[in-house]
């Protein structure tokens, strides 16, 4: 199968959940283009797509929610899954899930929503994102658990072995 996996990524942690997900559906005989979401203008010609963003102060970078938007509109892949990353604690916790994706969900009939942890480095970060870091109390340090992203990535493969290609 043909899978686009467009992650939004301003610092690199949420690139690298998707790389890991690419991986994976690769290993087991996907066909998986990894791109930036302002790389691509539509997904016409895959047969699922992985759209995730890194979650800033509530919300998807905006090159992820515009990509959703440009999807919607167009030939939307039979099979889509979102993922978001972000600092919360707990990776189902609210601040990962933000509030604009249960629409994006619907209009895309995603299967799926997941969470992850992320990734801070606060040397990489603008003097406002210290700021708004510092307020928040995030703690710095690579959060990220890639056991759990690989498992949430076998699960789409397993789907994707039950589908018909394109």
């Amino acid at each position: 199968m043909r899978v686009l996996i467009a992650v939004a990524s301003r610092h690199g942690g949420t690139w690298g959940i998707g790389e890991r997900i690419a991986d994976v559906l690769r290993s087991v005989g996907h066909h998986v283009d990894l791109r930036e979401p302002e790389d691509v203008p539509r997904a016409d010609g895959y047969d699922a797509l992985v759209l995730g963003s890194a979650v800033y102060t509530g919300h998807w970078l905006p090159a992820a929610r515009e990509l959703g938007e440009r999807v919607a509109q167009g030939a939307v892949p039979a099979n889509v899954w979102l993922f978001s990353s972000g600092l919360a604690t707990q990776p189902a916790a609210a601040a990962n899930s933000p509030h604009e994706l249960a629409a994006l969900a619907e209009e895309l009939h995603a299967q799926g929503h997941r969470s992850f942890r992320g990734r801070l480095d606060v040397r990489a970060l603008s003097f406002a994102e210290r700021a708004i870091i510092a307020g928040a109390r995030a703690r710095a340090g690579d959060h990220r658990n890639f056991e759990v992203v690989e498992r949430w990535a076998q699960e789409i493969a397993g789907t994707l072995a039950l589908q018909p290609a394109g």
